[in-house]
C-alpha cells in the first residue's frame, strides 16, 4: 500500500522539450509539422501504391507496405505531442499518458526493427536460392513472418512497460525530453535503478545491436553472392540492398547508442531521438522509391489514373 501511495505521489510529468526558447517554439511547430506532414503523406502514398499496382505483388513489396504503415504509426505515438506541446508553454502528460506513449514507441520500434530483419530474409532467399524463392516465400510463410512482427513488437513493449510501470515516482516529476522514454523515467525513479537499467539495456540495447550485426553479416553474404550472377541481376539487387542497409542503419544505430548504455542523460540524446522517433520514418519512403524505377512508374501510373478519374467526373 505505501508503496503504491508513493507511485501516486506523481500523476503527471512536465516535459521541457526539445528547447525552453519561447522564440523557437514556433519554428519547432512549422518544423515539425511539416516533417509528419510528410511522413503520413509518403508513406500512405507507398501503402496505397503497392496495394493498387498489380506489378508490385512480389513478398518485397508486401513487407514495404507492411513498414510503410508502421513508420507511419511509429511517428504518430510523439510527433503529434510535440507539435501541440509546442504551442503551450507548459507541456504536461499524465502518467498513464506517459506509459501508453512508452508502449507505442516500443510497440512499433519493436515490431519495425522485426520487420526489418524479415526483411533481410526476404533478399537473401530471393538472391541465394532464386529457383526455390516462389515456393519458400509463399502467400502463408508472408503471413506467418508478418505475424511474428506484430507478437515480437508486442512482447517486447510488454515486457518494458512491465520493468517501467511499478517503479515508485516520488518527485521530481520534470522530464529533460520531448517525450516518455525508459531512460528519463529510470533517472526520475525515487529507487535504485541500477539493475533495471541494465535489464532495460539487454531487452532493447542488446537485442538492436544483436539485430544490427546480423542484418550486416547477412547483407554481406547477399552482395558476396551476388558475383556469380549477370550484370542486370547485380545491378537491381545492389540498388535493392543499398536502400535497405540504409533504412537498416538509419534505424538500428540511434537505437543501439540510446539503450546500449546507462541511463544517464547526454546533451545529444533528444537531437538522436529526434532523428529516429521522427526523421527516419520521414526518409523510409524517399528511400526506398528514389532507387526504385518499379515504385517510381507505379505511382505515376497511379497518378495518371487519378487524374483520369477527375477528369471524367468534371
Amino acid at each position: 500500500m505505501k508503496y503504491m501511495e508513493s507511485r501516486r505521489n506523481v500523476t503527471e510529468f512536465v516535459l521541457l522539450g526539445l528547447t525552453e526558447n519561447p522564440k523557437m517554439q514556433k519554428v519547432i511547430f512549422v518544423v515539425f509539422f511539416s516533417i509528419y506532414a510528410i511522413t503520413v503523406v509518403g508513406n500512405v502514398l507507398i501503402v496505397v501504391t503497392i496495394n493498387a499496382s498489380p506489378t508490385l505483388g512480389s513478398p518485397m513489396y508486401f513487407f514495404l507496405a507492411y513498414l510503410s504503415f508502421i513508420d507511419v504509426c511509429y511517428s504518430s505515438v510523439n510527433t503529434p505531442k510535440l507539435i501541440v506541446d509546442s504551442l503551450h508553454e507548459k507541456k504536461t502528460t499524465l502518467f498513464n499518458e506517459c506509459m501508453t506513449q512508452i508502449f507505442g514507441e516500443h510497440f512499433f520500434g519493436g515490431a519495425e526493427g522485426i520487420l526489418l530483419t524479415v526483411m533481410a530474409y526476404d533478399r537473401y532467399v530471393a538472391t541465394c536460392k532464386p529457383l526455390h524463392y516462389t515456393t519458400i516465400m509463399n502467400q502463408q510463410m508472408c503471413g506467418l513472418l508478418v505475424g511474428v512482427v506484430w507478437v515480437g513488437g508486442f512482447l517486447h513493449a510488454t515486457i518494458q512497460i512491465l520493468f517501467i510501470f511499478r517503479l515508485p515516482f516520488c518527485g521530481p516529476n520534470v522530464i529533460d525530453h520531448f517525450m516518455c522514454d525508459l531512460n528519463p523515467l529510470l533517472n526520475l525513479a525515487c529507487t535504485d535503478t541500477h539493475t533495471l537499467g541494465l535489464l532495460v539495456a539487454a531487452n532493447s540495447g542488446f537485442i538492436c545491436l544483436l539485430n544490427f550485426l546480423l542484418l550486416m553479416v547477412s547483407y554481406v553474404v547477399i552482395l558476396h553472392s551476388l558475383r556469380n550472377h549477370s550484370l542486370e541481376v547485380r545491378r537491381k539487387a545492389l540498388s535493392t540492398c543499398v536502400s535497405h542497409i540504409t533504412v537498416v542503419v538509419l534505424f538500428f544505430v540511434p537505437c543501439v547508442f540510446v539503450y546500449m548504455r546507462p541511463a544517464a542523460k547526454l546533451s545529444i540524446d533528444k537531437a538522436v531521438a529526434v532523428f529516429y522517433t521522427i526523421i527516419t520514418p520521414m526518409l523510409n519512403p524517399l528511400i526506398y522509391t528514389l532507387r526504385n524505377s518499379q515504385m517510381k512508374d507505379a505511382i505515376r501510373k497511379l497518378f495518371q489514373v487519378t487524374n483520369k478519374c477527375a477528369g471524367a467526373q468534371q
